[in-house]
């Protein structure tokens, strides 16, 4: 495994760009930890460490809502106790099948050609999606129900197929369910934070015997790397989301997949 500052900080680039686009960030570090020939059971936790630095990015984008859950506001109902009780039905789903699944998918599906048909699949889900969705209700943040947050971890529980990404699953959940693609992509974001949180800190408990003082500057570089470059995707994301469909996502996945296949199953 390469160790060198260069390689961490072209991994955590990759991580902040794409987690929390529909693309899967965790579908791209396996292909270009491949190309960089960064691979083994540290280089997959690493993979998982960085993500704090993407997750630091959306909790100071959205202060002010993460903010509000320590300290309710009344005339705010995605705040406090409810807030919280939201984000856990979200979470739970997944957090559950993730647990009961974690050695399978680590062994079986962290590989090039299972990230390669996750993709495709979800590809042509996106599309399906967004071609055949019913009528959206107008609904912000505040006006979402514990019906609708425990609807959308379900679907969130598509991201334990390395590939799928856990953005896509999440924002396809909610236009599903009805809501308009600029709430379930922010929602997506927020909902994001407790679920990587949990999987990070398993990872890490799970594997702290790999680690020693001189991997700090390693993964230094590349949470610092991660947070900055998921900043500026988040903040773009958010500007575009209301005006374009998922259609160019899945369009790039698509054209992504046969070159993973070339260069990585072949």
């Amino acid at each position: 495994m390469d160790n060198s500052p260069w390689v961490s900080l072209i991994l955590s680039i990759v991580e902040g760009l794409t987690e929390f686009l529909p693309v899967s960030s965790s579908g791209h570090l396996i292909l270009v930890g491949e190309l960089l020939n960064f691979s083994g059971e540290k280089a997959a936790t690493f993979e998982v460490v960085i993500q704090l630095g993407a997750i630091l990015a959306v909790v100071v984008l959205y202060w002010g809502r993460f903010w509000g859950l320590l300290r309710p506001q009344p005339k705010v109902p995605f705040s406090g106790l409810r807030g919280i009780w939201l984000l856990i039905l979200t979470s739970l789903p997944a957090s559950v099948l993730g647990l009961l699944c974690h050695s399978f998918i680590k062994e079986k599906l962290f590989h090039p050609l299972p990230v390669l048909l996750s993709l495709s699949v979800g590809a042509l889900c996106m599309i399906f999606v967004e071609r055949c969705r019913m009528r959206e209700r107008r609904l912000s943040i505040d006006e979402i129900t514990p019906g609708l947050a425990l609807g959308i971890g379900c679907f969130q529980c598509l991201a334990l197929w390395p590939g799928f990404s856990r953005s896509a699953a999440t924002i396809m959940g909610g236009m599903i369910l009805g809501a308009s693609r600029k709430v379930s992509a922010e929602y997506s974001f927020i909902a994001a934070v407790p679920i990587m949180f949990a999987a990070t800190g398993y990872d890490l408990l799970k594997s702290w015997s790999l680690f020693s003082v001189a991997d700090l500057p390693f993964f230094t570089v590349g949470m610092v790397g991660a947070f900055v470059s998921a900043l500026l995707a988040v903040k773009a994301f958010v500007a575009l989301v209301g005006r374009m469909t998922l259609i160019p996502f899945a369009v790039y996945r698509l054209l992504l997949a046969p070159i993973v296949y070339y260069f990585m199953v072949m």
